[in-house]
């Protein structure tokens, strides 16, 4: 490696955020950029599915697309930008792709991705919780069988 080559790596390395945000293709996301009108600067959210990654280091880049009024629409994001406040993802899909180009083809309910399980931590209060309702309902069908006696 060059020394050239090193300097760019030391430059590039400075300027990546500490903990870019976790998100995968298929997720859907809500973007929050920063957008400065005059002296102001406020926050806007653009959400929408991510169809694409592309890119390493500081050139890493993701596009998220959203149909807005009947019109798809599509914005690439540099995953290390300091616009970027935070990527908040509201739900993940199951793909077997690296790109979903071929949602830009679909309309209407067709553009909709199944939602990945998430699996529940064993010890959570989610499992102890739904582990409470099982046996519930495991008890409810046991007092209808020998009622009905069957």
């Amino acid at each position: 490696m060059t020394q050239q080559h090193r300097l760019v790596g030391l430059i590039e390395k400075a300027n990546l955020k500490p903990e870019p945000p976790k998100f995968e293709v298929g997720d859907t996301v809500d973007v929050h950029t920063r957008i400065m009108e005059g002296e102001k600067e406020r926050i806007q959210i653009f959400n929408g599915v991510v169809i694409a990654k592309s890119g390493s280091g500081t050139r890493e880049m993701f596009t998220v697309r959203r149909i807005v009024s009947g019109e798809g629409v599509e914005r690439k994001f540099p995953i290390h930008s300091p616009r970027i406040a935070k990527v908040e993802v509201k739900r993940s899909g199951v793909v077997r792709r690296a790109k979903l180009y071929f949602l830009r083809d679909r309309i209407g309910k067709a553009v909709r991705l199944k939602e990945r399980r998430v699996d529940v931590r064993p010890d959570s209060p989610k499992a102890k919780a739904s582990k409470a309702t099982k046996a519930a309902k495991a008890a409810k069908g046991k007092k209808l069988a020998e009622t009905t006696g069957s």
